[in-house]
């Protein structure tokens, strides 16, 4: 009998869902389930039908972080070692740089790799009851995946080396308090939340939430002055679109846009 996909994709509508499906391991990373979230969002994003992405899992935690027992395998040799990290490396930057926004839905645990996986995604719903944390460090580990990147530019330096050394974990009140998470749910009203949520961002101009997420991510690596170049030169194509012509339009007319 065939082993279950690590990760599972459907579109419901113009959404696209994809759940991390290894309620056994809790949703941990192993090279298949990394190659699966690759596959998934390339899938997702040559479907034009596709507008917004929501990532949930199945089981008892969102994802507790690396496959330890496929990094054990792994450390044979250096290029089997450079070949893991690199699948997760490639899973969470087609997250973050996919056009499509990508809502994480977190319940239960979201440790180490998964708290990496969730720092990837552009908007976190989470369960009053979820904990985040990152565990690498009381096991002698690095953060593999973009912890040790990631992690300041959403929480401060200071945050992210407290988080990083001591391996504590956080509430869901508090981190977002700390910026990793938006909105904090009732863990019975988590689903339907997300997907009102996603249901928000489906009716919004694509083109517009694209351009967006892209200036928003690369101006973080550029200087302000080049951030905003950037922008200018995008707003002025955009406003001669078709999709800004329906958005004036509407807003005219007093009535909800239709955007191609």
């Amino acid at each position: 009998m065939a082993e279950e996909s690590p990760v599972l994709t459907e579109l419901q509508g113009n959404i696209g869902v994809v759940t991390l499906n290894r309620p056994g391991k809790f949703n941990c990373i192993s090279r298949g389930l990394a190659d699966g979230l690759s596959a998934a969002v390339r899938s997702l994003e040559a479907n034009a039908q596709c507008r917004v992405v929501v990532l949930n899992a199945n089981g008892k935690h969102f994802c507790t972080g690396a496959d330890l027992d496929e990094v054990l395998a792994a450390r044979e040799t250096r290029a089997t070692l450079e070949a893991f990290i690199t699948a997760g490396h490639d899973a969470l930057t087609a997250l973050e740089h996919s056009r499509l926004p990508i809502v994480a839905v977190v319940h239960g645990l979201c440790l180490a790799g998964g708290l990496e996986l969730m720092m990837a995604c552009d908007v976190v719903v989470a369960a009053n009851s979820a904990r985040f944390g990152d565990q690498h460090a009381q096991y002698g580990l690095i953060p593999g995946w973009g912890g040790t990147q990631r992690l300041p530019r959403m929480v401060g330096l200071r945050r992210a080396l407290h988080l990083m050394y001591s391996a504590e974990w956080l509430d869901a009140v508090t981190a977002r308090e700390w910026g990793l998470v938006n909105l904090v749910v009732e863990e019975a009203a988590l689903a339907e939340r997300a997907m009102t949520y996603a249901q928000t961002l489906e009716a919004r101009n694509p083109q517009a939430i694209a351009a967006m997420k892209s200036l928003a991510r690369k101006g973080l690596d550029v200087p302000l002055a080049e951030g905003l170049a950037r922008e200018c030169e995008c707003v002025v194509d955009a406003l001669r679109s078709e999709n800004v012509s329906e958005g004036l339009a509407a807003f005219q007319a007093r009535r909800i846009p239709k955007f191609s």
